[in-house]
């Protein structure tokens, strides 16, 4: 088994270096390694943007979760597939045009900054921080991931397993920025897809079919198969609200701000959305295929329920590809952070606070060694071997989903939204989560709601209030905006 399995891994990852490899041939500027030069097609756009913001939790954590609770845990599911439809329709095209529209901006702290006009460049530094701050938990989280793969394919330790899946990562992250990211993105995009489709269909007919595995649950445990049994209100308020977390992604919104045209929107957001909703519940009905199948032998790990079923369920060689699709959501997502966190302090630090007459070769420089040294804190991170998929991905997407979406949707809709009122905003999102999380830990608020709920409504109700109070955005702005929207119109 390990033989098959090791030989594939070596031609997956084989291929995705080579596409690293090409893609540094294409990148010559900074624009082309943070944003592949805004020309990316409506499939890579879709794939790359579902990849990236998928990761091992998708192959891992939700069928983990299933596996330990049943049904309940699919109201996250539910909550996602909305978010990503929503994101779509609302955020994608506006934000092409206005960050186009608002001096080519790159990044989100580029966007912030000249979308308001903000010669402090306060907008740009704090959003900057909080993408570093909050993205060395997301990472490390992909890291965590990496190494039960591979402490479970491979009997390697979990430090030895942290290190292979990083050198390879920053390795093609390194040559060739954004364009290898989106098209790695898009191959690990299909290969998580068909992973994703063929292993609970295989499950359920080793079980004997849909009937006799919805049976066998429902004789295990009958709250199994009830998506209400246990779950408080503010339980499925809370794995609703996962979907919030979209509108603030800043590794998913990138693909929008990259895409060739607008007019490719509609066909991207066709196929994103249908990526996400298949693929989301072929991890729904992993997890629960797996509470029938692994009865006899409960899993010491939930969140080893996938790997399991690759190995049981198919041939060697086929097993070890199934087996690359984690490896390729912990990579897609991954890679596309480290891009993001790299770009932040190139684009948002080095150039705009030390270097403004940097040359593009210097900034491509800082942009690589930005990505090592990112890596590398994330991997300290993840040195802790009790961490779990879950929990390290539910703090980042609570963090960067308030820090970031409130000020996206106000910004992209609402004209009279002033600068104080979006940096204000951001750092409201930010401290909410942290302090939330603190106060639920130590039992200090007495119920359980996931972070991000309190943090996004604070946050848009401290943008309102703090831009009304705050005077007028100047006319630039206001023209600005309606130029976006006319943009939205031709």
């Amino acid at each position: 088994m390990e033989t098959a399995t090791l030989v594939t891994f070596i031609i997956y990852l084989v291929g995705m270096l080579a596409i690293g490899i090409i893609a540094y041939r294409m990148t010559s500027n900074l624009s082309d390694y943070v944003l592949g030069g805004r020309r990316l097609g409506a499939g890579v756009t879709a794939l790359s943007a579902g990849a990236s913001d998928m990761s091992s939790w998708l192959l891992l954590g939700l069928p983990g979760a299933l596996y330990a609770a049943g049904m309940v845990e699919m109201w996250i599911a539910v909550g996602l597939g909305i978010g990503v439809y929503l994101n779509w329709q609302f955020v994608a095209k506006r934000l092409r045009m206005y960050t186009e529209i608002a001096g080519d901006s790159i990044t989100l702290p580029d966007f912030f900054e000249n979308r308001f006009k903000d010669n402090s460049r306060s907008l740009r530094v704090v959003s900057a921080i909080l993408i570093l701050v909050f993205f060395a938990f997301y990472t490390s989280a992909g890291l965590v991931g990496g190494a039960v793969l591979f402490e479970n394919t491979f009997n390697l330790s979990f430090h030895q397993a942290l290190w292979i899946g990083a050198i390879v990562i920053i390795s093609y992250t390194f040559l060739g920025g954004f364009l290898a990211v989106s098209w790695t993105d898009f191959a690990q995009g299909i290969l998580m897809f068909v992973a994703l489709i063929l292993v609970p269909i295989f499950a359920i007919r080793e079980m004997g079919g849909w009937g006799e595995t919805v049976s066998r649950v429902g004789q295990i445990d009958v709250s199994y198969l009830d998506a209400f049994t246990g779950a408080s209100f503010l339980g499925i308020i809370s794995l609703l609200a996962w979907g919030l977390g979209y509108f603030g992604q800043p590794h998913i919104i990138t693909r929008f701000m990259a895409i060739k045209s607008k007019k490719d929107i509609p066909k991207a957001q066709l196929i994103g959305v249908s990526w996400v909703i298949f693929a989301m519940f072929g991890a729904v009905f992993t997890g629960f295929v797996g509470i029938a199948y692994f009865a006899d032998a409960p899993l010491a790990n939930p969140e080893t329920v996938f790997i399991e079923f690759t190995q049981v369920l198919f041939h060697p060689w086929v097993a070890g590809f199934l087996l690359a699709a984690i490896l390729a959501a912990i990579m897609s997502t991954i890679d596309s952070q480290l891009l993001v966190s790299s770009s932040a302090l190139t684009e948002d630090f080095y150039k705009a606070i030390f270097r403004r007459n940097a040359t593009q070769k210097e900034l491509v420089i800082v942009g690589r060694l930005g990505v090592l040294a990112i890596a590398v804190f994330a991997l300290i991170m993840a040195y802790n071997p009790d961490s779990t998929v879950m929990e390290l991905v539910s703090y980042a997407w609570a963090g960067l989903g308030a820090t970031f979406g409130p000020i996206i949707i106000m910004s992209l809709f609402w004209k009279r939204m002033t600068k104080l009122g979006g940096l204000f905003g951001m750092i409201t999102g930010g401290l909410t989560v942290f302090i939330w999380d603190y106060l639920t830990g130590a039992e200090i608020i007495p119920f359980a709601l996931y972070e991000i709920v309190p943090a996004f409504l604070l946050s848009i109700i401290v943008i309102i209030v703090v831009s009304l109070i705050d005077k007028e955005p100047s006319q630039e702005v206001q023209d600005d905006f309606e130029k976006m929207k006319q943009s939205l119109k031709d």
